[in-house]
């Protein structure tokens, strides 16, 4: 890649996360001259002028103005930078001609999607073209999948050291949140069904685990979808709705690195509730709301929680490794701040930085497959999150 005037351009800085994305690195690196070169984008420059102004950005900070309406300005957006990180969504309406640009101009990309019908799709279309470029399409850098991508990464890494092997079997529970859906996810769902609507062909990806890894059908996988008691965790879990996306970019990583895993590689993911009877009845209500999980009045696209809701939000996940002989290890990835706003935002923050520095081919992946532990190593210093081993 030639050189370019900046390291990294945040589009979409005027919408609500990307407002924060921005924050993040005003915050972090506003200080630093080790920081990177960045700058923030947008359809209209007076948006962009007040936003920078009201988040303390330097006046010097650049500012970009680019529709993803204009695809020539996306393409010259591109040309100008190392990486784009993007919170324009649904990305099935608004992320088609960046992610062409990007691949055009060997420019790394990294999103917030969990769209996988619209993810596929841009495999298909995009795979040969990216690795060709160079450019490293980064898909899902936020709360969906890095918790869960990075955390059976992580896992896995740590059944190796204790056992010699991956496990072919892992748990992913939740067994702690605060914080609610973004309306960006809840806008994304809402697409991707009208989507499969027009095209029911599409269901199959929405369906299979393994709707991200073309030309591999795994093994057959646990649904998630029926409350069950976790007899070694003495609780109930209860389906989780994040599972679809995650589980698939979970299955994404292992297919990239050669199955690391195993081709046999099985995973669910699902949220821990309590034991005895309360515990079963808050699992079977968790499992009537998959049906609407986002309630009568689902948040909007741009609206979000209070700077102290988001300070006040956080999240557990624990990995359990199963191993054939009935050796098991218990593994956990945990985080400050809501999930789906103040921790996403500085998540896909720290995936665009950990891009600058990828040794990976180019093509269509996954936080977990393009930048794994180094990822690891920049939330854990930058972004409040901790991986660790628990027994």
């Amino acid at each position: 890649m030639a050189t370019r005037e900046f390291d990294i351009i945040v589009y979409g800085a005027t919408g609500y996360t990307g407002r924060l994305v921005a924050e993040h690195f005003v915050r972090e690196y506003g200080s630093r001259d080790d920081g990177p070169k960045w700058a923030m984008a947008g359809r209209s420059l007076a948006k962009l002028e007040s936003v920078r102004d009201e988040i303390g950005a330097p006046q010097s900070t650049p500012l970009v103005v680019a529709d993803a309406d204009d695809a020539a300005s996306l393409e010259a957006m591109c040309n100008r930078t190392r990486v784009v990180i993007t919170t324009v969504g649904p990305y099935q309406l608004y992320g088609d001609a960046l992610v062409a640009a990007c691949v055009k101009t060997g420019t790394d990309y990294t999103d917030l999607c969990g769209e996988p019908v619209w993810m596929r799709q841009i495999i298909d279309e995009h795979q040969a073209a990216a690795e060709a470029s160079g450019a490293h399409i980064c898909f899902s850098s936020g709360f969906d999948s890095i918790p869960f991508d990075l955390g059976v990464l992580m896992t896995q890494k740590e059944a190796v050291k204790r056992f010699g092997k991956p496990a072919p079997r892992v748990k992913g529970r939740v067994r702690a949140m605060q914080g609610g859906a973004s309306g960006g996810t809840v806008a994304s769902l809402t697409e991707t069904m009208k989507t499969v609507a027009k095209n029911p062909k599409l269901i199959g990806i929405l369906r299979s685990s393994f709707g991200l890894t073309p030309g591999f059908e795994g093994p057959d996988q646990p649904s998630g979808m029926i409350p069950r008691y976790e007899e070694k965790l003495g609780k109930w879990a209860a389906p989780f709705v994040m599972a679809p996306i995650n589980t698939k970019n979970v299955h994404r990583t292992n297919f990239l690195l050669g199955h690391l895993w195993g081709e046999d590689f099985r995973y669910d993911e699902m949220v821990l509730t309590s034991p005895g009877e309360a515990g079963k009845k808050m699992a079977d209500a968790a499992a009537e709301m998959m049906k609407n999980p986002f309630g009568a009045k689902p948040p909007k696209p741009g609206e979000g929680p209070t700077k102290e809701e988001r300070e006040n939000g956080f999240y557990d996940v624990l990995f359990v490794a199963e191993m054939p002989d009935g050796e098991s290890l218990h593994y956990s990835v945990k985080g400050k701040f809501d999930p789906g706003y103040g921790s996403t935002s500085r998540m896909i923050a720290e995936t665009g930085i950990a891009l600058l520095s990828c040794d990976k081919p180019g093509g269509i992946g996954t936080p977990g497959y393009f930048l794994g532990e180094d990822l690891v190593k920049r939330l854990e210093e930058h972004a409040s999150l901790t991986f660790a081993a628990e027994d």
